[in-house]
């Protein structure tokens, strides 16, 4: 049986473009999608556990890898075989993560594993510029409660033009080197250097970046339509109680900003806020700090931000 598959393409605007296709490879993965320029081709996979897991961040992972494999070569040297992953694969995981992680609800505590890698390479593409819109692509044709589509994108100039998503060659000559992150509706990151560029000028590349991404972005909602958005998957939201946060910080604030402002050693500090902590708690039977004593630390943990921010 042949897989149906379904295909979006993203036109660059420079005789070049980005595919995006999913329904023939991982399909038991949550999200799966294959983005391809050139004879660049990235496969990235999305998976998260049904259950909550009991941290009180999001546990998600992402992984970008490029393999010697993609090359159709194995490393040398005293290794034979792929390594751990170098600097620069670490640094587009983190781009990534950056974009992604504040789109998911803060109460949505699941293990979640974004997986991206090249599976061809092509020595006129960088296959990092494209890792965000992968990892989004794949993300909207599963289940996750994500708040929308969003993608990355390089930016260069060369002899005074901006280019999208230069090639090595290209980038070579450009005096700015950028890494932008965004949704349709605002820009969530940004990344790069440039040679002293003016104010006027960055923003004019950014400007430039995020038209481009607004196209990536209107490309994967079309793809998910396509494919069937599947219904947004149900999970237990953490417990709230709106009555106990504003008494505690009512009871926490002013006291922890007065001791944040005075400019006391570390230590000193430390161990005011840690007393505050424990007169907080003290204003509450053992029976409501069973009930919901890690509200209290939570809440406190919140006020005491709050105040040593202002």
């Amino acid at each position: 049986m042949i897989p149906k598959t379904y295909k979006e393409v993203i036109d660059l605007g420079d005789g070049r473009e980005i595919s995006i296709e999913t329904g023939k490879l991982a399909k038991q993965a949550h999200g799966s999608v294959v983005v391809q320029s050139g004879k660049c081709m990235l496969l990235c996979t999305v998976v998260s556990n049904y259950e909550q897991k009991d941290v009180n961040f999001l546990p998600l992972t992402v992984d970008y890898r490029e393999k010697f494999a993609a090359a159709g070569r194995y490393p040398g040297g005293f290794f034979k075989r792929e390594a751990r992953p170098s600097d620069g694969e670490v640094l587009t995981m983190r781009l990534v993560d950056r974009v992604l992680r504040p789109l998911f609800p803060k109460d949505y505590h699941s293990e979640t594993q974004v997986m991206i890698q090249l599976m061809s390479h092509d020595p006129e593409v960088m296959p990092d510029a494209m890792a965000g819109l992968a990892a989004s692509a794949a993300i909207q044709l599963s289940d996750f409660p994500f708040e929308c589509a969003i993608s990355e994108a390089r930016v260069g100039r060369v002899n005074g033009e901006f280019v999208i998503n230069p090639t090595f060659a290209q980038l070579e000559e450009s005096d700015i080197d950028m890494m932008i992150g965004a949704s349709a509706d605002s820009v969530m990151m940004v990344e790069g250097e440039m040679d002293e560029i003016s104010e006027e000028e960055m923003a004019d590349a950014i400007k430039f970046a995020h038209e481009h991404i607004k196209v990536q972005c209107a490309a994967q909602v079309k793809l998910a339509e396509a494919f069937g958005k599947k219904e947004t998957r149900e999970y237990e939201p953490e417990r709230e109680d709106k009555d106990l946060e504003k008494k505690v910080h009512d009871m926490a604030y002013d006291k922890v900003y007065a001791i944040a402002k005075a400019g006391s050693a570390k230590h000193e500090r430390s161990a005011a806020f840690q007393q505050i902590k424990e007169d907080v708690k003290a204003t509450f039977s053992e029976e409501e700090l069973e009930d919901y004593g890690g509200l209290v630390s939570d809440y406190y943990r919140k006020a005491e931000k709050a105040a040593i921010r202002d």
